[in-house]
């Protein structure tokens, strides 16, 4: 049976630990077809094993992680297309299109796969990048749309952005708005209630 680098030799012991993972042969080759990724955006990891890396061996497959709703049926079609082992060792030896902070060489664990399928959800609606920016100030993903506010080139520009939704500088001021230090209000904003990520997108922090 081929997988993307390699194959998996029908054998036997094979077909006994197909059927000891719920597969028989037509349905793995089914779920091959399913789950493989063809590396074009979704979330992907290529999924080896230990024994295999050790001898020499890159046989496996990248596997797009939003095919599954589960955990446990990700690792159990894991399992399968390295059913030439009696217990593998899974391998996470790459992966694509989610943060890094979610993958390790060891493999994921049913955490991370989660945050991968909320990652995926959340970029369907907003900007990869601006997801990337919250990740470099929070960890958990759940608040991050009650969080995120939008993209601005600066603080300044969001400092602006700020004054002109909540404020009247010209009718309280009048001609000395135009004095108004909009630097150092954008300087305070961003000490403790807001922050700005790489990509320029801003978020509550409170």
């Amino acid at each position: 049976m081929k997988l993307q680098f390699g194959e998996l030799k029908i054998s036997p012991r094979v077909v006994d630990r197909l059927h000891e993972l719920d597969f028989t042969v037509p349905e793995l080759e089914s779920a091959i077809a399913d789950h493989k990724s063809d590396c074009d955006g979704a979330p992907s990891v290529y999924v080896g094993t230990y024994r295999k890396y050790n001898e020499g061996s890159l046989r496996g497959l990248w596997i797009d992680l939003t095919s599954f709703d589960d955990y446990d049926e990700f690792i159990n079609f894991c399992l399968a297309i390295h059913a030439d082992e009696d217990d593998p060792e899974l391998m996470a030896q790459d992966y694509e299109e989610f943060p890094r902070d979610y993958y390790t060489e060891g493999f994921i664990s049913r955490e991370d796969f989660l945050n991968i399928l909320k990652f995926s959800e959340l970029c369907e609606n907003y900007d990869a990048e601006a997801i990337y920016d919250y990740l470099e100030r929070f960890d958990e993903l759940d608040d991050f749309e009650e969080a995120f506010i939008g993209h601005w080139n600066s603080e300044e520009d969001f400092a602006r952005h700020i004054i002109d939704e909540c404020y009247d500088l010209e009718r309280a001021m009048g001609s000395l708005a135009m004095y108004f230090d909009y630097e150092r209000f954008a300087y305070d904003l961003f000490i403790d209630g807001y922050y700005r990520g790489e990509h320029g997108n801003v978020f509550r922090v409170n």
